[in-house]
Parts: structure tokens; sequence; C-alpha cells
């Protein structure tokens, strides 16, 4: 008899949510974490009584009805709005392409009048197979968007000029004839009230977690340990990289407390001119309507990915998915490994998706 029915690898949503249900029904599991915190990257660090969102913004969002009732079941929410701004060379424009980001362009005041400048702007190029990322943007939604909006903040974001990059990035862009900066389309949105620790700490409380463990530095002795394993990291580190490695993009993180009640206003501000290093700063204390006497601000860098740094973007383009799919079929073939999570799965997964998909692999397993 082994010592665990599971092994969890990974504290976040996926592992989370598999030892939480794993253990309703019984089971023993026991739950590894190489960093020293729970929750993965969903994991909130209280500074100056402000819930700062350590590895990014995390906004839920999700039209699904069992993955809301299931997470309200965990946390209480707020009926925080995701509406983020763009600044371009110290304009301000909204986010989502919507009405006011029209008329912040062009001075339009009409649905009408805006596709019409939309339109003028396509009758004047000539392009009907794009070559390119920024070619396909141009062809969807015209230079002065693409310029001010999408190309340099694209550009930061994959570490490449936009003529460099497959047109199929950017199969379409949100635009939107209304007068409304809600960012998602999604009929359910919200922060946890006290952040996302709220959510880790109830799934995982009364369930055996070690810290600063690495799977990798005594995979033998972590093997002999349960029936299963619950595998959420890298599925190429699992497979010992025998087809090669998957490639990712990074981000690298900047917090900087300022003794001000309110710095930008707004909780995501997106800079989208190439020449300033960050895609956005994000101001925490909007997330959940702080206000805590000083602030904290977070400038996100993309970075390249190289083994020993966070991944958090696969690149799925030809090459990679091609590489993935051979991991896939082996992954297909285990009877005792379940892989599960944005980085076992080797996708971008939103919130949502990753409830989603731990909530079906329970449904499958038990």
């Amino acid at each position: 008899m082994k010592k665990y029915d599971y092994l969890i690898v990974g504290s976040g949503l996926f592992g989370s949510i598999f030892a939480y249900e794993a253990t309703k029904r019984g089971k023993k599991c026991l739950v590894i974490e190489k960093r020293n915190h729970i929750g993965g990257n969903i994991y909130c660090e209280n500074v100056e009584g402000i819930n700062v969102h350590k590895y990014g913004a995390h906004i839920f969002h999700t039209s699904n009805k069992k993955v809301w009732e299931y997470v309200n079941n965990l946390a209480e929410f707020n009926n925080y709005i995701n509406s983020p701004v763009a600044n371009y060379r110290g304009e301000l424009y909204n986010l989502p392409f919507n009405m006011n980001t029209f008329y912040q362009l062009w001075k339009v005041k009409t649905p009408a009048e805006a596709k019409a400048k939309i339109e003028e702007q396509l009758s004047e190029i000539n392009i009907n197979e794009p070559k390119n990322l920024e070619e396909q943007a141009i062809k969807l939604i015209g230079r002065d968007v693409y310029e001010k909006l999408v190309k340099g903040y694209t550009e930061k974001q994959w570490g490449k000029r936009a003529t460099e990059l497959p047109a199929f990035i950017i199969k379409r862009l949100p635009v939107r004839f209304t007068f409304d900066n809600n960012y998602f389309n999604d009929r359910y949105q919200g922060i946890p009230i006290g952040g996302y620790n709220t959510i880790i700490n109830r799934l995982l409380d009364g369930i055996e977690v070690k810290l600063n463990t690495d799977f990798f530095k005594d995979r033998e002795h972590f093997e002999s340990l349960a029936d299963k394993i619950v595998f959420t990291g890298m599925i190429d580190e699992f497979y010992e990289y025998k087809f090669g490695e998957l490639e990712y993009r990074s981000l690298r993180f900047e917090d900087e407390v300022l003794d001000e009640e309110n710095h930008q206003g707004n909780a995501v501000v997106n800079y989208t001119e190439f020449e300033i290093p960050y895609t956005r700063i994000i101001e925490h204390k909007h997330f959940e309507y702080g206000n805590q006497e000083k602030t904290v601000i977070t400038r996100e860098y993309p970075a390249i990915w190289e083994k020993g740094k966070e991944p958090y973007y696969p690149i799925n383009n030809e090459k990679n998915n091609s590489i993935y799919s051979k991991y896939k079929e082996l992954a297909e073939k285990e009877t005792n490994i379940i892989f599960g999570g944005r980085l076992a799965e080797y996708k971008y997964y939103d919130m949502h998706n990753v409830i989603e998909k731990a909530l079906e692999c329970i449904e499958k397993e038990f």
C-alpha cells in the first residue's frame, strides 16, 4: 500500500481543485509546490493592506454558470469590471476598441461614422493575403488603430517585430460599435473579496502541502509515494525533453509602493508604444475598490524565457504544437498519471478554463 492515493505536483488552480475534490471523496492527497507559497500564478501578497497580484493581473470572468457558482461557493466576489485604458505617447484610449476609442481617435460620434472611417482606411490598402501579423491587423482594423494600439504592444509581448510574426496570431480583433468599456463579453465577472488566496486556502484546507519542494529533485521518491500522480508542470520536463524543448514567453514584474492614494485611476493601463519597455502598469487597489493611504503599482515586462525562468505563455506555433503533440501522445497512454493545467497541456488557459478542465477531470476520474 502506498502512503497517498494522489500526489499532486503544483498548487495552482488545477492541482488545488483536484486535491479538494479528491479529498471530499475520501482520498488521501499530498500536494507538493516548488515555490514558497501555494496558489500558483493567482497568489496574492498583502502589501500596505493591498492584495498585490504577484504574477500579473488576474480578473475572473466566465459565461459558464456552473464554474461561476463553483467559485462563489469558495469565496465571495465583488463586481469589478475590467475596463483597461491604453496610453500611447501620452494619449489615452479605451479598450477594447469601441465607440469611445473611435471618438478619441477620429472624433466620430455614431457607429455609422466609425464604420465609414474604418472602411475608408481599409479601402486605401491592398492586402489580399496577409503575409504577417502587421498586414493581418491592418486588414482587420485599418492603420490608425493598428499603429497606436496594436503594433508596439504586440512587438513587446512577443519580442519580435510585427512583420516577423505570423498572421495567424491575430485572427480577429474585437471591434465594438457601442460605448461599452467592459473588456470581456462574459456573463459573470469579478475579483474574490480578500484576494485569490481566499480560494486557494479554502481548497487546500486540511490537505497536506509541502512547499519549496521540487518534484524533479527527488522524482523516484515522490513517484513511490502515491498510486497516481496529478502533474501540472511542464510536460516536456516531465518526459525529460525527449522530443525537444517547448517554447514560452516569460514575464518580469517590478513592484513599487507609492506614497499617494491613487496613481493612475484604473487597475490596468497598457503602454502601447514600443519605446516604453513594459506592456502595462497595474494598480492593484482598484481591483478591490481600496481606499488605503498608499498604493502599489506593478510594471509588467515581457521577457525571453529560458530554463529556470517562469513560463507564462506557450508559443503555439506550428513547430511547438508539433513537438507538444508527441508529448500528448505519450500522456494519453499513461494509466496512473493525470496531466492538467496550462503547462501540462501547453495551452493558454484563463482561470475559468482551468476550473472547467479540473472539474471535467474529476468527473472522469471518479
